[in-house]
């Protein structure tokens, strides 16, 4: 049955570059019906369960309710803290938040959970979503739109623009931001570095220098897991650092077959190799908590992660600027490779609009953001947060993102650059020539290429690809 759904949820969303030209709320309506009824047609000719999904209005109405069922993968233990503080703010305006936690690093596995139950017509009221995800489903007018909250509390004013543009579809706001990551972080041993003479390495020949010296004191340099997202997330690090943000867009965002094929996409690839040549022993396949306690707990050297990180490794008792260090990836200081937190609510049958809108207006408030993104690791969506209340790593991510779309770049693996399935696809390629030393770099390249071109023929540009150079 789960297996079912999955693929349901593929072909669902395989029809996307069939979507209506009308723009009107009707249209899209009746093109997700019709979407929904030939893929339940072809699951045994089950009509009803696209009604069911679809056509709430013919349902008897249902009084107002006060709670929200969220669906969400914050599970790790300082994740959970974080979701915490949401129920707690939320209980204080009297809505209930009924926990719908998945489990799964960057999302994958909530993400095939959200599309089934949207399927069998379950969809939560308020469910975590991400990058371009958000205008996949805005696209088939399955969210609620946040306009008169986004008005009412000048959103415009204090938002950054990336955000903004992230969270509008055609010109409706469709979700809440809550935080921006900052992926391109380097955590670094501070007694390690210290013992060794080091400094943090700010561009790769440092980097390089580092991790022989580890070596020779017989210290593993990167706590690195093998596990797909992982791998990429490292590989979307070194396309930054060797090509800076046009660049990565082109490869990203654009889905060039050229940039795919160009000289410093090579370089990042045989870097990524490099890196698995350094590691002592086989790489092996661990969740992103793990390789935190590693770096926590036994002498490694450096880690490359997102902020998140960071609290994770307080629950270690790890303290920034005592115990470990956290700079930008190595040749990225200049740079902001960001992934955007976001809660959007499904329309449904409306009964729950009046709880989802207070909870939207609560997300975006100063106290909640400095709050929240203090537990989960990331910076305030507020252009007017106060970096002097942020710490070291926090501020840096901040100020960074802060100078605007020429420093940014969106994160491929959180779905902020691509298509979920153009997503996936170069994620499997890159962990592919990861494990088999046997895939040339070329080989690589031209399978990424062909990727590309194969992507760029079935769908001419997603709605909602993080290029910060659209204008919906």
């Amino acid at each position: 049955m789960i297996a079912s759904m999955e693929k349901l949820g593929r072909f669902c969303f395989d029809w996307l570059c069939l979507r209506p030209r009308s723009h009107s709320s009707s249209a899209r309506r009746a093109w997700v019906f019709g979407l929904l009824a030939a893929t339940c047609a072809c699951n045994g000719g089950q009509l009803a369960l696209a009604a069911q999904i679809l056509t709430p209005a013919s349902a008897p109405v249902a009084a107002p309710s006060s709670s929200v069922q969220v669906l969400h993968w914050w599970t790790s233990a300082s994740e959970r803290k974080a979701a915490d503080l949401l129920v707690q703010r939320l209980a204080d305006e009297h809505i209930e938040w009924q926990d719908a936690a998945i489990p799964g690093g960057a999302g994958i596995g909530a993400g095939k959970v959200l599309k089934g139950r949207v399927l069998a017509g379950d969809a939560p009221e308020v469910t975590q979503m991400i990058g371009v995800s958000i205008a996949e489903w805005a696209e088939m007018g399955l969210l609620l739109e946040l306009d008169n909250v986004a008005a009412a509390g000048n959103w415009n004013s204090f938002l950054f623009p990336t955000v903004q543009s992230l969270i509008q579809h055609r010109r409706h706001v469709v979700a809440a931001p809550l935080g921006i990551h900052r992926v391109n972080t380097l955590y670094y041993n501070r007694a390690l570095f210290a013992q060794l003479r080091l400094a943090p390495p700010q561009t790769w020949r440092e980097f390089e220098a580092a991790v022989h010296k580890l070596r020779a004191a017989r210290v593993q340099p990167l706590a690195q897991s093998s596990e797909a997202w992982q791998v990429a997330a490292l590989f979307e690090n070194l396309v930054l650092a060797e090509s800076g943000p046009e660049f990565y867009r082109e490869l990203f965002v654009r889905r060039s077959p050229a940039a795919a094929a160009d000289p410093r996409s090579a370089n990042a690839l045989q870097r990524l190799r490099m890196i698995k040549g350094w590691m002592r022993g086989p790489v092996e396949e661990r969740p992103w908590t793990d390789i935190v306690a590693q770096f926590a707990r036994q002498p490694v050297g450096m880690l490359i992660m997102g902020d998140w990180a960071k609290p994770e490794l307080a629950e270690h008792g790890a303290v920034l600027d005592r115990d470990y260090g956290c700079a930008a990836a190595p040749d990225t200081g200049k740079y902001h490779l960001y992934s955007v937190d976001a809660l959007s609510m499904f329309a449904g049958d409306y009964r729950h609009m009046a709880a989802q809108e207070k909870m939207a207006r609560l997300l975006v408030t100063p106290a909640l953001q400095g709050d929240f993104n203090a537990l989960k690791g990331g910076v305030p969506v507020r252009r007017d947060a106060d970096p002097a209340r942020m710490d070291s790593c926090a501020r840096a991510s901040w100020t960074t993102f802060a100078k605007g779309a020429a420093v940014q770049a969106p994160s491929l693996v959180h779905r902020m650059a691509t298509d979920e399935a153009t997503r996936d696809a170069i994620i499997a390629e890159v962990q592919r020539y990861f494990l088999d030393d046997r895939v040339t770099v070329a080989e690589a390249q031209r399978r990424i290429g062909a990727l590309f071109k194969m992507f760029n023929l079935r769908n001419q540009g997603v709605p909602g690809a993080q290029d910060t150079d659209r204008r919906r």
